[in-house]
């Protein structure tokens, strides 16, 4: 929920888009608030900048009051959509709820970001198991080919939020990207899992941008908290554009 009003967005996305113009190297996708999607999206006319939506509801219509589908976001401009976002889990989303909006998103022709995370880590290693569920359930009955239109955001629960050096280390980050990897070969194939896309998501800013881009075995960030800085976001885009 932030920025607050829709000119702090503006104001906002002014800036986002003179970055991502000078950095075509990579690809910036930007997840305003509902209420702001629309008015940043329709009135971008430049192909370096893409639109995603935070959230998406499972119907295609109905009498679902507050909700919004997957036609109506992409009627407004988003061509991504963020599933399994860890605030939307720990507000009470299961694994049936993921499953169900991956399948009419990846349907209506929206490309999904979809979140995995554990909220602690134990000694046991029992996480592994939590993560494993979360991605066999989420793409249950998605096909190879529409593999290639998910992007994994690796989001510890415990790194979200705090300062850089609280976050996962690029060491850590590469065996879980490894894992991830593993756990899509065991549902597709190796050549799928070589080649899907894996994000990281916790902490992150211009400090470890560079270690985890680097050592981390991943393809890029969904950045949180340091979005709303433009200094921040510029320095986050530049590591990413010198790789």
């Amino acid at each position: 929920m932030n920025p607050s009003t829709l000119q702090e967005a503006r104001k906002l996305f002014d800036t986002v888009k003179r970055l991502a113009a000078r950095q075509k190297r990579i690809t910036t996708i930007i997840a305003p608030p509902l209420a702001f999607l629309a008015d940043l999206s329709l009135s971008y006319s430049g192909t370096n900048i893409s639109f995603a939506a935070q959230d998406v509801f499972f119907e295609m219509k109905g009498a679902h009051t507050g909700e919004v589908s997957a036609p109506m976001l992409g009627s407004i401009g988003a061509e991504y959509v963020i599933i399994g976002h860890s605030e939307r889990r720990a507000r009470g989303e299961r694994n049936e709820d993921i499953h169900k909006k991956m399948r009419i998103a990846l349907a209506e022709g929206l490309k999904v970001i979809l979140c995995v995370g554990e909220q602690e880590r134990d000694q046991n290693a029992s996480y592994l198991a939590f993560i494993t569920e979360e991605l066999i359930s989420a793409l249950s009955g998605v096909s190879k080919e529409s593999l290639k239109r998910i992007i994994i955001v690796y989001e510890p629960i415990w790194a979200i939020g705090k300062r850089a050096e609280d976050a996962m280390s690029p060491h850590d980050m590469h065996e879980m990207s490894l894992f991830i990897r593993k756990v899509l070969a065991t549902r597709y194939d190796r050549e799928s899992a070589l080649s899907a896309r894996v994000l990281y998501g916790g902490s992150v800013e211009p400090t470890n941008a560079l270690k985890l881009l680097s050592e981390g075995d991943i393809q890029g960030f969904l950045v949180g908290h340091a979005s709303l800085s433009p200094q921040d976001f510029k320095e986050i885009l530049s590591i990413a554009h010198s790789l």
